[in-house]
């Protein structure tokens, strides 16, 4: 596969070679962060450059995701970009942040990669230019973990689109049906007008419990929607595989929504806060708060996680209660962190916080079961 970039000292338009990894220089290549992420993080909010941060995806073939990722590490490194980006055979999926001076570079470069070119790009809503202090950049197996095992499953065959007005205009009528495709944690703060949630943990689990969920529905309007986009994009594809016949999903997602019902003057029917991954958590849509503190109850919706370096949990928690437990989760986390460290760390030891998010998903999910 060839990927070309453009030179950021001249205009003109240079192919970029792939690191030859046989060869002895290609072990003296830095391709990887190789500086701490605490003083990272502490260099990005103590600079007072202004940082835009942007969103994209596509699906299309990667015949070399390693290649590709060497190579994207080395453009972006030399920008200044931050961000977490997955490459797989299937595609890009990407957040990342960028010196808003050098926008105008990014999208260049961005757009001389033939698949890319003219690729959406989702502009934060509300951005504070900290979202990411690190460029990591991963090949995955797939950038969107579905768990699809159908070889015959193909994503060409994908929803339609519907822009903002047309997702309003079908949404006017209440025989169309709009389905959350987002974590449970990311419905709870924020969400569309009578959008079903999918009470599920994973992506991969969602999938065949929206066929489930909307089996006596295929002659219904279906709109599915996500955060930027790339799970409802699947997940339409995935509905259509199953048979489905109008099937939508949200071009953009939840983003590209805001900013063009913005631009447009458009009724915003989405209610709350964005929940977003990355330093934010959560960018705010509209000055309602739909969520409660997970410990009092009182209206809140903002995500931390626990400062128990043992537990991490995410969770909604008010201004109150942070200051009461001190930003923990638990009276038994805020007795752990005035333990010495030393402490601290022998009852870390072998710990595994895993997918350490508070739940309240599994009520719902034995709901639907029932």
């Amino acid at each position: 596969m060839t990927i070309f970039a453009p030179n950021l000292v001249q205009p003109a338009t240079v192919q970029l070679k792939f690191p030859d990894r046989s060869g002895s220089n290609s072990k003296n290549m830095t391709l990887h962060n190789r500086i701490s992420r605490r003083e990272l993080k502490e260099r990005i909010l103590n600079d007072p450059t202004p940082r835009t941060t942007v969103s994209f995806y596509c699906y299309f073939k990667i015949p070399e995701p390693g290649a590709f990722r060497d190579s994207l590490y080395k453009a972006l490194s030399a920008m200044g970009v931050m961000g977490r980006i997955y490459l797989a055979h299937e595609g890009i999926n990407a957040q990342i942040s960028v010196a808003s001076e050098n926008f105008e570079v990014f999208k260049g470069y961005l757009y001389s990669i033939d698949p890319l070119n003219g690729l959406r790009l989702n502009i934060a809503v509300d951005d504070d230019g900290k979202s990411f202090y690190v460029l990591d950049i991963k090949v995955r197996k797939n950038i969107v973990a579905d768990g699809i095992t159908d070889p015959s499953f193909d994503m060409a065959n994908k929803g339609r689109y519907v822009n903002a007005e047309q997702f309003n205009q079908l949404t006017n009528d209440p025989g169309t049906i709009v389905i959350d495709m987002r974590n449970h944690y990311e419905y709870e703060v924020g969400h569309f007008e009578n959008a079903i949630e999918i009470p599920s943990d994973t992506f991969r689990e969602q999938l065949p419990m929206a066929v489930d969920m909307m089996n006596d529905k295929g002659d219904k309007n279906i709109i599915m929607y996500c955060t930027g986009g790339i799970r409802c994009e699947k997940a339409s594809a995935f509905m259509l595989h199953k048979g489905f016949k109008n099937v939508f999903h949200l071009e953009g997602g939840i983003i590209h929504y805001t900013n063009q019902v913005k631009e447009k003057g458009l009724p915003n029917k989405f209610h709350g806060k964005n929940f977003v991954f990355d330093q934010r958590l959560g960018e705010r849509i509209t000055d309602e708060i739909i969520a409660h503190c997970h410990q009092c109850g009182k209206p809140a919706d903002t995500h931390v996680n626990c400062v128990n370096d043992a537990c991490h949990l995410l969770f909604i928690q008010c201004d109150q209660c942070k200051e009461k437990y001190e930003g923990c989760c638990s009276e038994e986390c805020q007795e752990f962190i005035h333990l010495t460290m030393e402490d601290q760390k022998k009852l870390r030891a072998g710990i595994d916080k895993g997918r350490n998010v508070f739940n309240k998903s599994k009520e719902r999910k034995q709901q639907f079961k029932k």
